[in-house]
């Protein structure tokens, strides 16, 4: 994983909307927008905004059934970025530090 991917990982978990989003959709196989907005109380257009942050992270897929959007998490990506910050404080444990 690139630092780039990191770095944009790392900036669309840092707002609590999103993280709570990610949350909910991580919770469930599949989830819509109108699902979204009904458990967070945020309008849908703040959702869709949210949603294209989080995809754009690569930590959801969004699939267009009809009408609805179905959004599911990515955990290959939450795997990846783990391994990745895993790398990253290795060094440091390796040498005692915290």
């Amino acid at each position: 994983m690139t630092r780039e991917q990191i770095e944009k990982i790392s900036k669309a978990l840092a707002d609590e909307t999103r993280l709570r989003i990610f949350e909910a959709i991580s919770s469930q196989p599949k989830m819509t927008c109108g699902d979204i907005v009904s458990l967070r109380g945020v309008t849908a257009a703040t959702v869709s905004h949210h949603l294209k942050v989080l995809h754009a992270a690569g930590l959801i897929e969004c699939q267009k059934k009809g009408q609805f959007l179905h959004s599911q998490p990515v955990p290959q990506t939450i795997a990846k970025y783990a391994e990745a910050l895993s790398k990253m404080a290795a060094p440091k444990i390796r040498r005692g530090k915290s």
